[in-house]
């Protein structure tokens, strides 16, 4: 008998995975906040050089602030203010002539800069002064955190397949909230950024073990149910995010509003059960039988006991060796397993590359940052919606693939359109955003479906690592002149042919150890007698139900 077998006895989608999903949904809300939280903190405001010292030598004494800037700033061509100069002595004639600033001796900075606090009251750079000379640190704290989640990801992957789901994803969860909430009372900016990199590095437990858990205790017909269902948590989580930003303009009480949702998470913790099938594969029977003791009690299959008894679940998952240890070099040892691995990492660097690409540009669009990331994060919404009917109707790979090259068409569009059709360009910017989310939803139940139990969460750690390795790439790509664009539509069109050679796991049952996936196809006398045991056991769930 095989595990989903087992688990329809208890109910394989009932009121206890539905609690489940619901409980996993709280975290995941705040997840997009901290991973697209750079647009915001980030940010910065229109400045200039802080000409205040100059009022103690009583040298603007009758002067407007206008002339005193006039006299004390050169200005651009477009009229705007120097941001990073300022003459080296007040000019006083160019309040009576045209003279053109550029033509006297400018100096930097010498005592700050002022800022305009109309849209942020503080961000990272107003906050440290990372301007002029210094303006690459605010965009590396993005980088900063990316590259926390991508060491969290390795870590994750390794020790909860090693020790469970359950007790690694409350770790994650206090350490979450430590590291976040130290980097919100951050006094200088390299105290944040170490803080900021282990708050992603926390983080990624939460995103990788709550969806395998998910997964892991529905059955085959709901797994795209629950896929999709669990990240549109995201897409909600996303659009809180604009609203807080434009109600919160300082950063330090805005990373403290996005992480409060995780000490709700933290306190029902308790209630969250481990993974059935993890306990099964490393030879805990027992207490997995326990689990789906509570499962079917929940789920009001009150004869489960009579019906599946705790030996039974020792032949489930049949192993050589069921004390082993599963690394990451067992993704490479075994050549169905080698393809996998290399393909999927593919396939993750791209998707993440080109989503984290598209969101963390906001600009150019003719639109303000808040109201662009809203309409960024609202269209994930209806494109989630979308992916659960194509992901049954179509297939996993054809929806991976698909996405990701269309995605990097809508790319294309926006590098031939003229900048002055901006209307225009925002259409297909929110059309390519929304196939970069259905490329992001589908890849998580893809790869989740191609890993087996014994290695799902090493599968998932290493292509997450890829994943945040295109994340925090992204942000340096952005700030190349002229070619991003080209290489987020270039990346987004390769990984989505390297997805079409991926095999396809619709209705499949997932693979519980690396034999289930390096098994080559059956012939036809076992295929015809592996129907008919599987039938077998599916006339005899559907006779118990009846009967009950």
């Amino acid at each position: 008998m095989k595990f989903d077998s087992i688990l329809a006895e208890a109910n394989g989608f009932g009121p206890y995975q539905i609690a489940l999903v619901l409980l996993l949904a709280i975290p995941r809300l705040t997840l997009p906040c901290h991973f697209l939280l750079n647009n915001f903190i980030a940010a910065i405001p229109s400045h200039h050089c802080d000409i205040s010292h100059l009022d103690d030598h009583g040298i603007f004494e009758n002067l407007t602030q206008e002339e005193r800037l006039t006299v004390s700033i050169p200005a651009q061509e477009d009229g705007s203010l120097a941001s990073c100069q300022m003459f080296s002595h007040p000019q006083f004639h160019l309040l009576s002539n045209s003279s053109s600033s550029s033509e006297f001796a400018v100096v930097q900075c010498q005592n700050g800069w002022k800022y305009d606090n109309s849209t942020f009251r503080s961000t990272l750079a107003t906050q440290f002064d990372l301007v002029c000379e210094n303006k690459g640190l605010a965009q590396a704290s993005g980088t900063i955190f990316f590259v926390g989640v991508m060491v969290g990801a390795v870590f994750f992957g390794i020790i909860s397949d090693k020790y469970g789901r359950r007790s690694m994803l409350l770790l994650s969860y206090i350490l979450s909230i430590v590291f976040s909430a130290a980097s919100a009372f951050s006094t200088t900016y390299i105290m944040f950024a170490v803080f900021r990199f282990f708050s992603g590095f926390a983080l990624t437990g939460i995103t990788n073990i709550s969806f395998v858990l998910s997964i892991e205790w529905v059955d085959t017909k709901h797994r795209t149910f629950v896929a999709v269902f669990g990240s549109l948590a995201w897409a909600i989580g996303n659009m809180m995010l604009a609203g807080f930003a434009y109600l919160i303009t300082d950063w330090r009480m805005l990373i403290i509003t996005i992480t409060s949702p995780l000490l709700l998470a933290a306190a029902t913790w308790w209630w969250i059960p481990e993974s059935a099938r993890w306990l099964i594969a490393n030879n805990k029977p027992n207490t997995a039988y326990k689990y789906l003791e509570k499962c079917a009690k929940f789920n009001n299959k009150e004869d489960f006991t009579s019906r599946v008894k705790p030996e039974s679940l020792s032949t489930v998952v049949t192993v050589d060796k069921p004390d082993r240890i599963y690394t990451y070099l067992d993704l490479i040892k075994t050549p169905k397993l080698r393809n996998l691995t290399l393909f999927t990492g593919i396939v993750w660097y791209g998707v993440s590359f080109t989503y984290y690409g598209i969101s963390l540009n906001i600009t150019g669009f003719g639109l303000g940052p808040f109201l662009t990331h809203f309409i960024y994060a609202a269209i994930e919404f209806p494109a989630k919606i979308l992916t659960y009917f194509f992901l049954d109707k179509v297939g996993r790979r054809l929806c991976q693939a698909g996405s990701l090259i269309l995605t990097g068409l809508c790319i294309l569009i926006n590098i031939i359109t003229p900048a002055e059709y901006w209307v225009f360009r925002t259409v297909i910017a929110v059309l390519g955003k929304g196939l970069s989310e259905v490329s992001f939803t589908t890849v998580f139940l893809y790869t989740a479906e191609l890993y087996p139990t014994v290695l799902r969460q090493n599968g998932l750690g290493y292509t997450s690592f890829l994943a945040r390795l295109g994340a925090s790439v992204a942000p340096l790509i952005t700030l190349l002149d002229n070619i991003p664009e080209m290489i987020f539509c270039s990346f987004a069109i390769f990984s989505g042919v390297i997805a079409s050679l991926l095999p396809e796991t619709t209705n499949k049952r997932l693979p519980e150890t690396i034999d289930d996936v390096e098994r080559k196809s059956p012939t036809t006398l076992e295929k015809t007698a592996f129907e008919k045991t599987e039938k077998t056991e599916n006339s005899d769930i559907s006779l118990r139900e009846s009967e009950q």
